[in-house]
């Protein structure tokens, strides 16, 4: 072992944490950039096909010919399944490794993305759907553990939500193919939403191969008995920095972390960590995960039913709408990324929380008075969801990143899965419903309620939130293993 580790009587001492935070930026960075950021480029590319594709999926010659109420339960399936994925893979994260999940959920996930190509009617569709959801679903407690135990402290915020915002990257790529593949003159309507999803299939293939060569978390591998091999990927890391950089690391500061290893943490250790040791935490992030996946998956997963019932649009010419949407969406978390970890948390993520609810209900009520068009509505669209696509983002940065390493898998998945199920869910479904009925007034009313959600969140983070902007993994939550004397953590670090 090396750099200061040991191991007696069940513990082990190691400057791991430390070793990995003091990381100068490389090209290493990018691979686990680039490997494990594809998920929501690939999340954003299905999700996207979908709402795109909502308009044919109603027609006759789709060969499923859905009702607008069942396009918005299908959007609310494909969430309970991711929510479903989440908690089962996010115990098997904890249990088994951060690598081996991520390899296991994308490969869920590309299946039932090809399988869901050969629907035949609305069940068979919802059946695929569910399923696939189920492997994006994992993905996020995987991937979100994984980014927030590799990337350096001083990086962990902007990488964070620069990875979130990757989501609609998808988005466009999505567009762009629906602009070709929704086309009569070009492919039959068959078969044109149906090669969308075997192209998403083939993109998760190419990820699988990309990702064999991102290593699993030394912290991970540190509190599950694997001292030797944490320390071997370590050197191997700091290695490839080394060489990439040109330059010597420097030097390795601050008190080593003492840990008691275990194979598992039960889940009783986990919700008395939830819920009576961070209960603060708890309730923040609930909030704030809860009022963005109303808002984003009410809005997006039915945004082309909007165009085409309320402002006549053609449903192939919904992509061209939704693409300047996604760049939109793009554009506020990589442009506003960085001053997570500069101005602060707290400040940013309120205020991206305030602003977008403020801007969703001003747009609603124009939409309201009936004064917007197609493109206007898609120009208000885009400034709302700048602020909103990185407060979203940094909902999820904050449930990665406040609770200790042993349960941050089980931590992301429960709040993704309750939020989503109280806000993700119903929303498609109540929007799907509201939209039929072709009244603007009761619509505007579900504007007015997602806006209300978002402004409640901003003044929740004002009183809960934590200011974790530069600060180790183990300072922003003790690990449940660590013997607190050897750390000299404090009870501050638990509120």
């Amino acid at each position: 072992m090396s750099e200061g580790a040991s191991a007696a009587h069940g513990t082990v001492e190691s400057r791991i944490p430390t070793r990995m935070d003091r990381l100068p930026w490389a090209r290493w960075h990018w691979l686990v950039v680039l490997a494990l950021g594809i998920t929501w480029i690939l999340d954003g590319l299905e999700v996207t096909i979908v709402g795109n594709i909502a308009g044919i999926l109603t027609e006759p010659d789709s060969g499923l010919d859905l009702t607008e109420g069942q396009v918005g339960l299908a959007g609310g399936i494909y969430i309970a399944g991711a929510c479903t994925g989440a908690l089962f893979f996010s115990y098997l994260t904890d249990r088994f490794g951060r690598k081996r999940l991520f390899l296991i959920t994308l490969a869920v996930y590309l299946i039932f993305s090809f399988l869901t190509a050969f629907s035949w009617d609305f069940w068979s569709f919802v059946a695929f759907r569910f399923l696939a959801g189920t492997g994006i679903g994992g993905e996020y407690s995987a991937i979100y553990s994984a980014v927030d135990e590799l990337i350096p402290a001083r990086f962990r915020g902007q990488v964070a939500l620069a990875i979130s915002g990757s989501y609609w990257i998808g988005a466009m790529l999505g567009s762009a193919l629906a602009i070709v593949l929704l086309n009569p003159n070009i492919i039959d309507q068959y078969y044109g939403w149906r090669v969308a999803f075997w192209l998403g299939a083939l993109l998760g293939i190419c990820v699988l191969l990309i990702r064999r060569y991102v290593p699993e978390s030394p912290r991970w591998l540190l509190t599950h008995g694997r001292t030797e091999e944490a320390e071997e990927t370590t050197d191997a890391i700091e290695e490839q920095v080394r060489q990439q950089t040109g330059r010597e690391l420097p030097p390795v500061e601050g008190r080593p972390l003492v840990v008691e290893q275990r194979e598992s943490i039960g889940f009783g250790v986990i919700a008395k960590a939830m819920f009576q040791m961070y209960p603060k935490r708890t309730i923040l992030g609930l909030t704030l995960m809860s009022s963005q996946a109303f808002l984003y998956n009410a809005i997006f997963f039915t945004y082309a039913l909007v165009l085409t019932k309320f402002y006549g649009i053609d449903a192939s010419q919904v992509p061209y709408y939704i693409f300047p949407f996604a760049i939109g969406n793009v554009l506020g978390p990589w442009l506003l990324g960085r001053l997570f970890d500069t101005v602060g948390r707290v400040a940013m993520i309120s205020g991206c929380y305030l602003i977008s609810g403020a801007l969703l209900a001003v747009t609603g009520y124009l939409f309201y008075l009936d004064i917007l068009t197609a493109i206007t509505q898609t120009v208000l669209w885009v400034i709302v969801f700048f602020f909103a696509s990185a407060a979203a983002s940094a909902g999820y940065l904050t449930v990665s990143e406040v609770f200790p390493m042993e349960i941050r898998a089980m931590a992301i998945a429960l709040f993704y899965s309750i939020a989503t199920a109280l806000g993700g869910i119903s929303g498609p479904v109540i929007f799907g419903q509201l939209i039929g009925t072709g009244n603007a007034g009761k619509l505007f009313i579900a504007y007015l309620v997602g806006a209300g959600f978002m402004i409640f969140a901003a003044v929740v983070e004002l009183i809960l939130g934590v200011r974790a902007e530069g600060q180790s993994l183990e300072n922003v939550a003790t690990p449940l293993t660590a013997i607190e004397e050897a750390t000299g953590s404090s009870a501050a670090a638990r509120a």
